[in-house]
């Protein structure tokens, strides 16, 4: 079983920068084996892919915010970052962490209760 919890949401002014965290924890599982990756999802919209990092460390961007965030893992602290910068109003939203790891050769998908993130115009 594995646990994603993420942190630092908050209320920020347009222009301005967050950095919000996805701590994995549990047993049964190799965190560098777990492909994983950030998603948002506004009021009345679907959720979205934001940006994803692979086991390599390959990753990928909505090109709503390319350019802007930056995705990281340290895999020695089990740990996912998203660095935020020249936030917008747009980008309001509740963010998700997003894992999948092959466990006893079934992959498993594991999502994060959310943190909120409000971009003041």
């Amino acid at each position: 079983q594995v646990q994603l919890v993420e942190s630092g949401g908050g209320l920020v002014q347009a222009g301005g920068s967050l950095r919000l965290s996805c701590a994995a924890s549990g047993s049964g599982f190799i965190f560098r084996t777990m492909a994983m990756g950030w998603y948002r999802q506004a009021p009345g919209e679907q959720r979205s892919l934001v940006a994803r990092i692979t086991r390599v460390g390959t990753t990928n961007y909505a090109d709503s915010v390319k350019g802007r965030f930056t995705v990281s893992r340290d895999n020695a602290k089990n740990t996912m970052y998203l660095q935020m910068n020249s936030l917008k109003s747009e980008d309001t939203a509740v963010y998700y962490c997003n894992g999948d790891v092959i466990q006893n050769g079934v992959s498993r998908n594991y999502w994060g209760q959310g943190t909120q993130v409000t971009v003041s115009s």
